[in-house]
């Protein structure tokens, strides 16, 4: 069966602001389960067992893939998929509530004020120079934040629909959405607590 993921790392606001640690975190929880899960779901069906008499024959690979017994695939939803999900949700939760709260930590806030106050006090003459009025203040910490959560939000949603297709097919014993699913999961896990 396949490796469950990285287990959560500590939630801290440092944690956050290091995006990139933020996104080796969700990039390697990814490819545990979500990149490799053609063979994890591979690893759960029984091999089939070897003819001799069709080994001469040839014949072009067929489009439907062995089924997946019932009860592996809701172990493996249930133990490996499912957890997987709810730890990136709850990391990317997390972080978008840092993102939304004041930083009174920023070490560049001291800089982006002086840059604001020297952007106020320019002389703009367009005549002289027509992009003297142009000011792009730097991002905050937390404005940075926001925009990788939204992006890693996205990533995110393509990866479960395209992990759950996959799961579908093989499975074919559960067509709901994968939100509802992971949902339906997480009341039932919250219940046996």
């Amino acid at each position: 069966m396949a490796q469950s993921a990285p287990s959560h790392p500590p939630l801290t606001p440092q944690f956050c602001f290091n995006t990139r640690a933020l996104k080796d975190f969700l990039r390697i929880s990814r490819s545990s389960v979500d990149d490799s899960i053609i063979q994890n779901l591979n690893a759960l069906s029984k091999p089939v067992a070897f003819n001799p008499s069709t080994a001469s024959q040839r014949s072009l690979p067929s489009t439907n893939r062995r089924r997946i017994s019932p009860e592996t695939c809701r172990t493996f939803k249930e133990s490996v998929l499912f957890p997987s999900w709810q730890t990136r949700s709850d990391v990317l939760t997390y972080c978008a509530s840092v993102a939304t709260s004041p930083d009174p930590d920023d070490p560049e806030a001291a800089i982006q004020q002086l840059e604001a106050e020297k952007a106020g006090q320019r002389i703009i003459d367009e005549r002289l120079d027509p992009y003297s009025a142009r000011y792009f203040p730097r991002e905050s910490r937390t404005e940075t934040l926001a925009a990788v959560i939204r992006q890693e939000r996205g990533v995110e949603r393509i990866v479960r629909a395209r992990s759950w297709g996959l799961v579908l097919e093989r499975c074919g014993d559960d067509w709901r959405e994968w939100e509802d699913a992971l949902g339906q999961w997480k009341k039932s896990a919250e219940k046996r607590q």
